[in-house]
């Protein structure tokens, strides 16, 4: 898959020095950049939208306590 990035002018000299000093492409780190923190960005987006949902009254949810009781767990 192609894809095109816009990187601000500090961080595609940070990247052309990283490239030019270890011998592997720009392309390389780019990956690696998005392989080891795609994770994190899922997590935090995904999060985030789904706190949208429930502050707007999309999506229910249940207390500790009703948790408990629903899974007979209660005392």
């Amino acid at each position: 898959m192609t894809t095109t990035i816009r990187l601000s002018p500090e961080i595609e000299q940070r990247l052309d020095l990283l490239s030019q000093r270890t011998g592997r492409s720009k392309s390389f780190y780019i990956r690696e950049m998005i392989e080891g923190n795609i994770d994190a960005l899922e997590d935090y987006y995904l999060a985030a939208e789904t706190l949208e949902r429930i502050r707007s009254g999309k999506e229910k949810t249940h207390n500790a306590a009703e948790v408990r009781k629903q899974l007979g767990l209660a005392d």
